[in-house]
């Protein structure tokens, strides 16, 4: 009995391989937490070999760095899109802004599995594991200090410093410790808000 040949498999650009991969690798972190981020796991999901993604990343260690950068990249682009929109109309702006830079912020520790990913790899030994992410968050800083002005700097990066601090924590430990001071589950985020919004400086930039 003749067999139904399978379809052939379109070949990907290196580009296309390493995004399937990362997005793959993405989708294992909020199914199955970051011990389940391996290249074994993330090969197979996508259909391709261990050596495919050995190309692409070295190594586990440099699949999860390209992860947490490529989480921090996401995050920090929508908190860009969302301050160039509210100075290119004066009239866009709105209180619930601030609230949505706190609430990707928290997000992608929590949500997005950034927060665990990142505890994952330092206790995995890898030093430098919030490398990718605070270079993201870095950059984000100085295009922000850019556009308001260079003395914003310092406090721009207290702010930015006390967000992600209250973030990572809430995603480690939040929901724990809220539950057990009789706190509601969002207490942190309502926190970071009110500094963030009481900050000279953060206020300049929503007016």
């Amino acid at each position: 009995m003749p067999t139904t040949p399978l379809p052939e498999r379109r070949r990907l650009s290196p580009e296309e391989s390493r995004d399937a991969a990362l997005e793959a690798a993405r989708a294992l972190l909020i199914e199955a937490g970051p011990q389940a981020v391996t290249l074994k796991a993330v090969a197979a999901r996508i259909g391709r070999t261990h050596a495919n993604l050995l190309h692409h990343f070295g190594s586990a260690a440099g699949l999860q760095r390209a992860l947490a950068r490529s989480l921090a990249e996401n995050v920090c682009t929508r908190i860009a899109a969302l301050i160039q929109t509210a100075h290119a109309d004066q009239a866009s702006r709105s209180e619930a802004q601030p609230r949505q830079v706190v609430d990707l912020a928290f997000d992608a520790f929590d949500k997005s599995g950034a927060g665990a990913l990142a505890s994952w790899m330092i206790l995995s030994g890898n030093e430098d594991a919030l490398d990718p992410i605070l270079d993201v968050i870095h950059q984000l800083v100085d295009q922000i200090a850019q556009v308001e002005g260079e003395e914003m700097g310092v406090t721009l990066r207290e702010d930015t410093l006390s967000l992600v601090l209250m973030a990572m924590g809430d995603a480690l430990l939040g929901e724990a410790l809220a539950k057990s001071l009789d706190l509601p589950r969002n207490a942190a985020r309502d926190i970071a808000l009110r500094q963030l919004t009481g900050s000279p400086r953060f206020k300049a930039v929503w007016g």
